[in-house]
């Protein structure tokens, strides 16, 4: 069988892709991948990083920014839930995007989620090491232990130890992951409920620092003053929902790969999108979107809301909102190392990339290589990072929204062009082949233009520059470019892929019914 045949377990009779890898599979239910899908987006690092500098763009309007950021996403999804029923393969977006566009163009599809996965481990474990010593210093009572958090040595060395401990997880076999996100991802989810409702009711009873009457036109997109500060919080809207996608790299590991995973990430969406309405409706509520010492758009505060809010909205309860986010920062930290350990074991399977990156443990199943080069590499990225940027979280963040636009974009294309011959052949293809993923990638390439061309601005992000450059503009413009120098060295090391020998462009198959 060539590498580009379908594959299927003989047992059991399940599709695990493209082609075997040696991963387990039936080993992931629709609940199991929709908590570890929940996990990868991590809901409460991701809004205590964002809400800050959302706000400070769009004002009151952050639930319209988070209503059309979930839009492009949505409409993606369904692009990849399309590709996902032909092509279930751990590459996602890189093999879906060779067999759409050839090699080139599908290898900086793979880079784009490498690059984005790094940023956001690097981000996670930065956060996870605040909220530990935030703890520690709300369980002892003595304020000066959260300081420590921002002593950069401090601050990289408990990192890298989150990193272990992360890898050391995901090295082990998804049994062990499922088992280890239920109980984080469930207690993450009733503390933001009970903060959020809480600081709806304190709002309501006055008893907020700056309480602000709630209002339908929060929802209304064309307040936003301009289409820059609408871009801007799009950008890290979308960075939100970033994540969905680990439940597809999941696919051969799943049960009914062609359907667990496109359910999967229905389902992740659309409970965390209903999350965070009610998160930022509260906080808004309660802190308002002013720069005063608790509001939301203080600069001091911005990078970490939940940090400045927790004992304001909780009172002696304020712990449990720094260990949600800590168990939640955790939590994602492992199960976002999946992503990019499977795309780069299929890299390597497909001969994109070094073979000792298919490399499978024979005893846990895992892309064991993929798991640890993974964790190396966004180590070294948050260490370089602190000591660059002064806010080392906004300027990431930011950069990674141009990444996820960049990767999801492409992703979304390869699925109108994979599906071209099919575009006319029913209502259900017009719409999930052709016109959603045609949208929604159109709204990410221009999103990531805009962005692209606003973050040149030295003033763009945390204001941070490299030789009168944005900082911004530098992280993602540099990602890429490295991308390529890599691509480039690796055709010249293994010219068979990117001949098509070992993955190829594909005939659009015919859609399953």
């Amino acid at each position: 069988m060539s590498s580009t045949d379908r594959a299927t377990t003989p047992a059991s009779g399940v599709t695990t892709g493209i082609s075997q890898k040696g991963l387990s599979a039936g080993a992931v239910g629709v609940l199991g991948a929709v908590v570890i899908g929940i996990s990868t987006i991590a809901p409460a690092y991701t809004l205590t990083a964002s809400l800050g500098p959302t706000v400070a763009e769009v004002g009151t309007q952050v639930p319209a920014i988070i209503l059309v950021g979930f839009i492009p996403m949505l409409l993606t999804a369904f692009g990849y839930r399309e590709l996902n029923r032909v092509m279930p393969d751990s590459g996602t977006s890189f093999t879906w995007g060779v067999r759409a566009f050839g090699p080139w163009i599908g290898w900086m599809t793979g880079w784009g989620l490498i690059a984005a996965t790094v940023i956001v481990l690097s981000n996670l474990a930065g956060i996870a090491v605040e909220f530990l010593f935030l703890l520690i210093s709300q369980i002892t009572g003595n304020a000066e232990i959260a300081d420590l958090a921002f002593n950069p040595f401090i601050n990289v060395a408990v990192c890298l130890l989150f990193m272990l401990g992360a890898t050391l997880v995901s090295y082990r076999d998804m049994q062990t992951t499922q088992k280890f996100q239920y109980i984080l991802v469930g207690f993450q989810l009733v503390v933001l409920v009970v903060f959020a409702v809480v600081a709806i009711v304190k709002a309501l009873d006055g008893e907020a620092p700056d309480p602000t009457t709630f209002s339908w036109s929060w929802f209304n997109p064309f307040e936003v003053p301009t289409f820059s500060a609408f871009a801007a919080g799009l950008s890290l809207s979308i960075f939100i929902f970033w994540g969905w996608d680990v439940v597809l790299t999941m696919n051969e590991e799943t049960k009914n790969p062609a359907k667990t995973p496109g359910r999967a990430a229905m389902l992740t969406v659309v409970i965390v999108v209903s999350l965070y309405l009610l998160l930022s409706i509260g906080l808004i509520m309660f802190a308002g979107v002013g720069d005063g010492p608790l509001g939301l758009a203080n600069e001091d505060i911005s990078a970490n809301v939940f940090f400045a809010l927790s004992d304001p909205v909780l009172g002696p309860l304020a712990f449990l909102v720094s260990l949600a986010v800590l168990s939640s920062s955790a939590a994602s930290l492992q199960s976002t190392a999946v992503g990019p350990a499977r795309t780069l074991l299929a890299m390597g399977y497909y001969g994109a990339l070094p073979k000792k990156f298919a490399q499978v443990s024979p005893r846990f199943f895992t892309p064991g290589y993929a798991t640890i080069v993974s964790a190396v590499v966004a180590s070294v990225f948050y260490a370089v990072m602190r000591l660059v940027s002064e806010n080392v979280l906004t300027d990431t963040i930011l950069s990674l929204g141009m990444m996820i636009c960049f990767y999801y974009g492409l992703t979304a294309f390869a699925c109108v062009w994979y599906f071209r011959r099919q575009w006319f052949d029913s209502a259900r293809s017009f719409f999930f082949t052709f016109l959603f993923p045609l949208v929604g990638g159109g709204i990410l390439a221009v999103l990531f233009v805009t962005t692209l061309i606003d973050s040149m601005d030295p003033a763009y992000g945390s204001g941070s520059n490299i030789g009168g450059v944005g900082l911004v503009f530098v992280l993602g413009v540099g990602i890429i470019v490295v991308g390529i120098a890599i691509m480039i060295w690796q055709s010249i090391r293994r010219p068979a892929f990117f001949r098509g020998e070992t993955l190829g462009m594909d005939a659009p198959a015919s859609i399953r019914r």
